[in-house]
C-alpha cells in the first residue's frame, strides 16, 4: 500500500499544504530514490478531490507522487482565498517541484508532472519554464486558446462581459478588501463558473468535499480567459502524453496542443465524459496505466 504523508513548503510568504505519496517500501538501499511527479488537479480544485486519487494510483504504480493546494485554496495560506491565478500556479508548482526534488526518497533528476483537466495548462506552462520536468502526463486536458473560450463563453461578447465583471470586482477587492465571488457550479446560477449541475462537484460521495469552497473570484476572469495554452505547446520540449477522449471537454485543444509540441508527443484517445476522469475507475486506472508507463520509459 502506498505510503501517505502530510507536507507542507513555502512557497514566498504562503505556506502551502500537501500530501506526499509514496511506494512502500520505498527509499531502501535496495530501491534507491524513486522518480518524482507533481500533479496538479482541475481549476478551483483543492487536493482531496482528483488529484489525491491520481497521486496514490501513481504511488501504486513505484512513484512518488506530490498533490497540493495552490496559494488560497484549501488548507493552504494565502490571500485572496479561491482566486484562480494561472500565473500564480505556475509559480506555486516551482515550489512544488523543489520541495519534491528536495526529498530524500525522491531522486532530484527524474522529475515529472500530471495535470488533469485545467491542471494540464498549469503544468505545461511550468515545464516550458523550468528543463527539471523531463516527462508530461496530461489527463483528459482542458488546453484554450481564444478560440476555444469564445466556444465555451458566449462568444466575444461574453468574454467581455466576464471581464467587465472582473475590472468591477477588481476595483471593489482594491478598494475594500472584499472579494466578489460566485458559484463555480450551479445549475440555477447563470453567473456561476460552471451554471450547470455537475454531479461529480455537488455530491459529497465524489467531488463535493468539505475542503472545496464552491466559489469562484469574479476578479479572476481575465487572467483566465487570456490564458493560451496551445501557444504554449512549442515551448515544452519534455516528453508529453495526452490521454483523452471525444466525449471529454475540448478535444480540438488537446489536437491542437499535441500538434504544436516541439518534443516527443503520444495523443492516446478512450472513452469516457471530461467528469469520469477525475474518479472513475475504468477511466482512472486507464490514465494512470497509460501515465506510469509513460513516465517509466520517459524519465
Amino acid at each position: 500500500m502506498p505510503l501517505r504523508e502530510k507536507v507542507a513548503f513555502a512557497c514566498d510568504k504562503a505556506k502551502l499544504a500537501g500530501h506526499l505519496f509514496l511506494p512502500d517500501p520505498v527509499g531502501t538501499s535496495e530501491t534507491g530514490p524513486v522518480s518524482g511527479v507533481v500533479v496538479a488537479g482541475t481549476w478551483t480544485s483543492v487536493k482531496e478531490q482528483m488529484a489525491d486519487r491520481y497521486a496514490e494510483e501513481l504511488a501504486r504504480r513505484g512513484f512518488a507522487a506530490l498533490t497540493f493546494d495552490f496559494t488560497g485554496y484549501g488548507e493552504s495560506e494565502g490571500e485572496p482565498r479561491d482566486y484562480e491565478s494561472p500565473e500564480l500556479k505556475v509559480h506555486d508548482l516551482r515550489a512544488a517541484a523543489d520541495f519534491l526534488t528536495g526529498h530524500p526518497a525522491v531522486s532530484g533528476t527524474r522529475l515529472g508532472a500530471l495535470g488533469v483537466c485545467a491542471g494540464a495548462m498549469y503544468v505545461s506552462a511550468f515545464a516550458a519554464e523550468d528543463s527539471r520536468v523531463r516527462s508530461l502526463a496530461l489527463v483528459a486536458p482542458w488546453l484554450h486558446d481564444r478560440r476555444i473560450c469564445e466556444e465555451n463563453y458566449g462568444g466575444p461578447e461574453g468574454i467581455e462581459a466576464k471581464k467587465s465583471a472582473a475590472a468591477a470586482a477588481q476595483r471593489t477587492y482594491e478598494e475594500t478588501g472584499e472579494v466578489t465571488y460566485v458559484p463555480v457550479v450551479s445549475g440555477s446560477d447563470p453567473d456561476a463558473a460552471m451554471p450547470f449541475d455537475i454531479d461529480f462537484y455537488l455530491n459529497p460521495e465524489r467531488g463535493g468535499v468539505e475542503q472545496w469552497s464552491n466559489r469562484f473570484a469574479v476578479m479572476a476572469w481575465t487572467g483566465w480567459l487570456d490564458f493560451d495554452a496551445v501557444a504554449i505547446a512549442p515551448k515544452v520540449t519534455a516528453s508529453v502524453l495526452l490521454v483523452h477522449s471525444e466525449d471529454a471537454a475540448v478535444p480540438d485543444g488537446a489536437r491542437r496542443f499535441h500538434d504544436g509540441l516541439a518534443g516527443a508527443r503520444e495523443l492516446l484517445w478512450t472513452e469516457g465524459i471530461q467528469f469520469d476522469f477525475y474518479d472513475q475507475t475504468p477511466q482512472v486506472g486507464f490514465a494512470a496505466d497509460a501515465a506510469a508507463e509513460h513516465f517509466a520509459r520517459t524519465l
